[in-house]
């Protein structure tokens, strides 16, 4: 887990981060569109949200952008990440708060919604439950979790199959093969990627009701959950 936060304190991944995202993951602009309507269906217009692994700022301003009155909670265990996000935000970052640390670093007070999007991928099995379970103790009855990341259907040579089309897409929208290559060799050896059904399973646990499967593409995948 160190490996992953101190490569996300790099100043070159840093300074290039925007541009990845919207090449690397397939529908990448439309899924936060997604989880912002997600979010409006049961956020009222000056509701609170706590957006979790924050780092970047994207969604954060897409967030804001749409809904001038919500008041962003934003949490990252990277400094160099929320840096970045501060400038992406840019005159939205008077409605958000930026917060150093994981999930135990984000107020207990209730929220109305919550997201975690591309990162979950990151925690073991044991912090990802622990995680979900922290995030459904933060909010309000009802209110929407929604979440996004690499989730790979189990079965043998599945893991090797998408994570090529994982590369396929990556060289398609412009990335040198090289890159795209050194990206999987990474994610191969670091990411503990859970299948589908875990993923469910991990929300379910967490007392999340209603998980249902909102975007899939190719191998990644989100889910919507009330707590």
């Amino acid at each position: 887990m160190n490996q992953i936060i101190d490569g996300f304190s790099d100043p070159q991944r840093v300074a290039h981060y925007t541009e990845g995202p919207p090449r690397m993951v397939p529908g990448y602009v439309d899924m936060q569109r997604m989880t912002t309507l997600l979010l409006a269906e049961r956020v009222a217009d000056d509701g609170q949200v706590l957006v979790l692994g924050a780092g970047g700022g994207l969604e954060l301003r897409i967030f804001a952008e749409a809904h001038p009155r919500w008041f962003l909670f934003g949490v990252d265990p990277s400094l160099e990440m929320l840096q970045l996000a501060k400038q992406v935000l840019g005159p939205f970052a008077s409605r958000v708060t930026l917060k150093e640390g994981t999930i135990d670093d984000a107020p207990i007070e209730p929220f109305d919604g919550a997201t975690c999007l591309l990162t979950m991928h990151f925690l073991p099995l044991e912090v990802r439950r622990r995680t979900a379970a922290e995030v459904r103790r933060r909010l309000k009855p009802g209110s929407p979790f929604v979440v996004a990341h690499f989730s790979i259907p189990e079965g043998e040579g599945e893991r090797a199959l998408w994570l090529s089309r994982y590369v396929s897409f990556a060289v398609a929208s412009g990335i040198e093969p090289e890159k795209a290559e050194t990206a999987r060799a990474g994610i191969g050896q670091k990411l503990p990627i859970m299948t589908p059904e875990q993923d469910e399973s991990i929300l379910r646990e967490a007392g999340f009701s209603n998980v249902t499967l909102f975007y899939a593409g190719f191998t990644f995948r989100g889910w919507v959950g009330y707590a």
